[in-house]
Formats: C-alpha cells, sequence, structure tokens
C-alpha cells in the first residue's frame, strides 16, 4: 500500500472515532430539565423599607428546576424595571451556595443599587419585578412567573465612595484638586474631617483629580454635583461629619479652642492652638504635679470648647499607669466623658516642674492622638 493511502485511511479512520465519540457524549449529556414554576418568597406587590445602615437582608425563594438526569441545575435571581420582559436584566445575583440553592439573599445594601439600577432614585418609591433564571450547561431558562416588589429607597447614594476628600478656595488646601485634603473614613459611608474653613467655596470628591465623582452640601443634605458649596465669614476650625448611607451633613461643630486639663487642679493648665491639617499645639506650658499625702499626681486629658458644648477627649482606658516605654496606643485619643480622674494620660516623671508642649493630632492618616514633649 501507497504511503498516501495509508495516511488517507487512517484520518478516515480518526475521523469515523471522533464522530462516534461525540454522538456517544451528545447521549451521555442531557441538560434538559424543566424551568422553574412557582415563586415563594417575598409576596407579590410587598412593600420593602429599605435600611442600607444596618444588616438587614430580603430573602427571595422558588420552587425547584427538575433535571432529567437528576443532575445540578443552577440558579440567578433576576430584577427588571416595572415594563421590563428580562432580554436585558438591569441586575442579576447568584443564589445562595454559589447558585446550587432554591433561594437568594439580598441585603438591603444591594438592593439599594438593584433600585438604583432599576431607575428608581433616593427618597423614591418605585417597582421592580423579580424572576429566577435556572441553567444546565448551556441550557437557560428564564422563568414564566414573575413578582412585583415596591420599594421604598432612603435618602443615600446606591454606590458609596470608598474616600473623601474636600477641595476649593475656602479649604486649607485651595482649589487645587491635586492637593484636596482627605478626610478619615471612620466606617462604611461615614467620613469626618478636623479643619479651617474661610471665605470661599468647597466641593466634595473621592478622587485627587478631576475623573472623581463630585459632591455638594445642600442644607443638611449631602448631593452628587458639581455645585459648590459657599462659606461666608471669617475663618473657622470645625469638625464636620458626612453619612453617604443616607447623604446627610451629620455635625459641622466649630472648635473655638482646646485647652489642657490637669486633674488634680481640675482646672486647664494651658491651651493648644489650631496649626492646620487636624492639628493643634501649644507653647511652652508649665506643668507641676499636685501634691497629696500619698504623692504627687500627673494625670491630664484635653477639653475642646465647642458650638455644641465642652467635649472631653482622653484615653480608651479609664485608668493608665507612667507613659514611660509604652507603645504609641498609649497616646491615642478618644472622646470621654467630663469625670475628673477617669480616662486620663500621666505626664512623663521629667515634666513635673517644668515645661511641655502639647500636640493634638486629628488627621485623616492613622488613629487620633497627642504628643508631649518635655522642654
Amino acid at each position: 500500500m501507497k504511503k498516501s493511502t495509508m495516511i488517507k485511511a487512517f484520518f478516515s479512520l480518526l475521523s469515523t472515532v471522533i464522530f462516534l465519540s461525540c454522538q456517544n457524549i451528545e447521549r451521555e449529556l442531557n441538560i434538559n430539565f424543566s424551568g422553574v414554576t412557582k415563586l415563594n418568597l417575598p409576596d407579590d406587590n410587598v412593600n420593602i423599607n429599605l435600611r442600607p445602615i444596618t444588616t438587614a437582608s430580603e430573602v427571595f425563594k422558588w420552587d425547584e428546576a427538575i433535571a432529567e438526569d437528576g443532575g445540578l441545575v443552577l440558579y440567578e435571581l433576576a430584577f427588571d424595571k416595572e415594563g421590563g420582559d428580562f432580554s436585558k436584566p438591569v441586575f442579576k445575583i447568584l443564589s445562595d451556595g454559589g447558585g446550587t440553592q432554591r433561594q437568594a439573599t439580598v441585603t438591603h445594601k444591594q438592593l439599594v443599587k438593584i433600585a438604583a439600577a432599576g431607575g428608581i432614585n433616593s427618597s423614591s418609591t418605585g417597582k421592580l419585578k423579580w424572576t429566577v433564571i435556572a441553567s444546565k450547561s448551556l441550557n437557560l431558562k428564564v422563568s414564566t412567573t414573575v413578582r412585583t416588589i415596591q420599594i421604598q429607597r432612603p435618602a443615600g447614594f446606591a454606590e458609596i465612595p470608598s474616600a473623601l476628600y474636600i477641595t476649593g478656595t475656602a479649604t486649607e488646601a485651595g482649589a487645587d484638586i491635586a492637593k484636596a485634603v482627605p478626610m478619615k473614613k471612620v466606617e462604611d459611608g461615614v467620613f469626618e474631617i478636623y479643619t479651617s474653613l474661610k471665605e470661599g467655596t468647597y466641593q466634595l470628591t473621592d478622587k485627587q483629580n478631576t475623573t472623581g465623582r463630585k459632591f455638594y452640601i445642600d442644607g443638611s443634605s449631602v448631593k452628587e454635583g458639581t455645585n459648590n458649596t459657599t462659606v461666608s465669614g471669617a475663618s473657622k476650625v470645625y469638625r464636620i461629619r458626612y453619612d453617604f448611607n443616607v447623604a446627610a451633613v451629620l455635625e459641622a461643630t466649630e472648635i473655638k479652642e482646646v485647652g489642657l486639663y490637669m486633674s488634680a487642679y481640675n482646672a486647664e493648665i494651658g491651651k493648644l492652638s489650631y496649626v492646620g491639617a487636624g492639628k493643634w499645639q501649644s507653647t511652652s506650658i508649665p506643668v507641676v504635679f499636685y501634691q497629696f499625702s500619698w504623692g504627687r499626681d500627673e494625670r491630664y486629658k484635653f477639653v475642646l470648647h465647642t458650638s455644641a458644648g465642652d467635649q472631653y477627649v482622653g484615653s480608651a482606658n479609664a485608668n493608665n499607669g507612667s507613659p514611660v516605654g509604652q507603645p504609641a496606643s498609649y497616646f491615642y485619643i478618644y472622646p470621654v466623658s467630663d469625670n475628673q480622674w477617669d480616662n486620663t494620660y500621666k505626664f512623663n516623671p521629667s515634666a513635673d516642674n517644668g515645661n511641655i508642649k502639647a500636640s493634638l493630632i486629628f488627621g485623616a492618616q492613622g488613629p487620633y492622638s497627642h504628643e508631649i514633649t518635655t522642654l
């Protein structure tokens, strides 16, 4: 037999084997199944009042899709606008268990995003349709059963910034957005800053460049847009807090003065002046430990005199030992009570009958803290 003939015979045989193998695979791979015919929870036309700042969630349940070969069927929960037909769902979520379970647990935070995708704006009410898409291999079946949910969406943003900056002529860094002042993220969606504002305008942004989202203040609300927020009058120092979960200004409190409070005297022994970037600093302050019968007392903390009243800040610990050899966390600052003795720090023994310089640091980078330097 010629070599060419042998080659042709080989490939002919190979093709036959492949063809027969494919036929066997097709016979073995059964992707037929019945679609989901019944939706169970939540009830049709149920009203859901979203609470995205909690751990609240909704559970969507449905009946099983049955595969002819008894194999695994996967599920996706699909949402669409009230007039949609699920040809292009606005949002899809795998069911619990990576798509294997006949239910999907959806948090209220996720439902805020789904509502936004379905055209329901913040502080408004609207309707969405939902159904289930079942699949086995490449075979997909959208359930012909559909239910509707009515969603009450609170004020707040569907996409919460992961970072926030303040920029503009009213700010400490001016209008150069590359120098926008960072705010401290104290929890998801909540940002805080200790800063001064002078006459001018400012914006909030999630990036230190022109591509970032922009926000502005309208009364006690935070709104998205390129509008400016106006500041009038003389420069003042503020503690400001914004909550993007509910699109609100939580606080804009003027800090008028900061004092160094010494417990044994039940009085302030010195003042700190604002120097910028969330930092207060004193000049030389004389320190004399108070003489009790049992020894000399060196306890202290700080007091912020604000437009809302006095706020003491000090240690997370009710009682502290000497600062000598302590880690940086010893000096961290927290809101505390006005109790004369509790949540205080202790001066270094070398400060007695001498002078110190105190710094209070409320910067966006790292924990709030303070420094005491013996002069």
